[in-house]
């Protein structure tokens, strides 16, 4: 089994208050690799960034302060435009994700495991690298096409920080 991961495709990261234009360039072709994974059987699951209204007050907060993913608000959803119901999602509080790793981990007869999303240099990075961690033998991919960072220098120093780490980047 093949399993996708799609990160954080929220409406704050694609066009909201964290949004970037590269952001907005990724969504169809996220789409269409969502929609060829689920063709041909394979398993398709979504991360939500989750914060509190307390957001500002977090350690996160202090150091990134632009409120962003409030649970329940606009911001928080998963764009409709990449989101297919009957998927899991699970969600974070964090960049990284223990409770992704596990679930992983859980999983009988991994093949392999792409990763796509928002942002490279941030979330995408380090669920990457914490599934890399517990699940060192299973191949871990991020398809670069698929994914936007920050900034275009944060994405390509993410993309050579995973490739160092035995994550393969495809997509050119």
């Amino acid at each position: 089994m093949k399993v996708l991961i799609v990160i954080d495709m929220q409406n704050d990261f694609i066009d909201g208050a964290l949004g970037t234009e590269e952001a907005v360039k990724i969504v169809d072709k996220v789409k269409g690799k969502i929609d060829s994974y689920l063709a041909a059987g394979d398993t398709v699951l979504y991360t939500q960034d989750t914060h509190t209204e307390a957001y500002l007050q977090t350690q996160e907060g202090q150091k990134l302060p632009v409120e962003h993913c409030i649970k329940g608000t606009p911001g928080w959803e998963i764009s409709q435009k990449v989101y297919v119901s009957g998927c899991q999602v699970i969600e974070k509080p964090s960049f990284g994700s223990i409770e992704l790793a596990e679930l992983m981990a859980g999983m009988k007869e991994i093949q392999s495991i792409e990763l796509i999303g928002l942002c490279t240099d941030i979330c995408v990075i380090s669920n990457a690298l914490i599934l890399k961690a517990k699940m060192p033998e299973i191949p871990i991919v991020v398809d670069s096409s698929c994914c936007a960072g920050a900034t275009w220098a944060g994405h390509q120093n993410a993309l050579q920080a995973m490739k160092i780490c035995q994550i393969e980047v495809s997509g050119g």
